[in-house]
């Protein structure tokens, strides 16, 4: 009778323990398997919960390496990578994007990981102003914390892609803060929408169909031969934001004497290209990689 008692309390416990793991966020699975497996060792979490904005009380997360990589000089600050992350502009948070501050700390980045405002809670142009803000804080505070302010590359995943890419090319929300979008050196952007328009989901009808100049929120009219240069990456097996949408960004700014690369991978979907940046899945092809030596380009 103990043993059914104890194996029945321990099975109760597994379930228990599932039934909380699946109704965590899929990022926020992917964090905790992430920090299962051994490596990216030269990662430690550095600041949590960094306000950026006090009035609206936005934060963000920083990661840096333990110790400085040895291809680079111990003197020299480190370069910076903000991250902005997905989930259709109404879900989606920084503490749940641990592994991403791990994978580029590792490789010798420091990288902040940022909050932004959500549907229904904020519309067009909401989240960009906030992402702005936190881009322009990181400007202004990074130097004390050992990152370089002028070597900042952005970064994201789907919204959070179009929001770092807009960010690039549309000068006015950088600019509205006194910054120049010259500050940012590079963009690698993961499966954006960026050509979306006539708006034809609930996402894009909730976050943008209420403004007014709807051409005005997409990131292919603003195309410049002056803009940060761009890496925009999708996966082909994409339903959710189709590969064109890169494509046509790409070629975009290439047609008007700018600075544009576009990698796909095969047999990678709309959330698995964000999961090879993770530790478990980084054999489903070279994301990180291939990201890490598009920044290495732009120093």
């Amino acid at each position: 009778m103990k043993w059914f008692i104890i194996l029945g309390a321990a099975g109760l416990a597994v379930i228990g323990f599932a039934y909380w793991f699946f109704s965590q966020s899929g990022p926020r699975q992917l964090d905790m398997l992430n920090n299962l497996l051994p490596g990216d060792g030269n990662a430690k979490s550095v600041i949590r919960n960094q306000v950026y904005d006090e009035e609206l009380n936005l934060a963000l997360n920083i990661w840096a390496p333990k110790k400085t990589p040895d291809h680079q000089a111990s003197n020299r600050p480190l370069p910076v990578v903000i991250f902005i992350h997905g989930g259709g502009w109404n879900s989606g948070s920084k503490n749940d994007y641990g592994f991403a501050g791990r994978a580029f700390a590792h490789r010798g980045y420091m990288t902040v990981l940022v909050d932004y405002r959500l549907y229904p809670d904020v519309q067009f142009p909401g989240f960009l102003q906030d992402s702005a803000k936190a881009v322009a804080w990181v400007h202004d505070n990074i130097a004390s914390l050992g990152g370089d302010p002028d070597r900042i590359f952005l970064s994201g995943h789907s919204a959070g892609a179009y929001n770092v890419v807009m960010l690039a090319l549309d000068r006015q929300w950088l600019e509205r803060l006194g910054k120049s979008p010259d500050l940012i050196k590079g963009v690698a952007a993961l499966a954006g929408p960026y050509d979306f328009y006539p708006f034809d989901s609930d996402r894009t009808k909730n976050s943008f169909g209420s403004y007014d100049l709807p051409e005005m929120t997409q990131p292919v009219n603003f195309v410049r031969a002056d803009a940060p240069p761009l890496w925009l990456a999708t996966g082909l097996e994409d339903t959710q934001v189709k590969p064109r949408n890169s494509r046509v960004l790409r070629d975009k700014i290439l047609e008007a004497g700018g600075s544009a690369k576009y990698n796909e991978y095969a047999d990678m979907d709309h959330l698995e290209i964000m999961m090879a940046v993770a530790k478990p899945f980084r054999r489903k092809g070279p994301v990180l990689d291939d990201m890490i030596a598009f920044f290495e380009s732009c120093k």
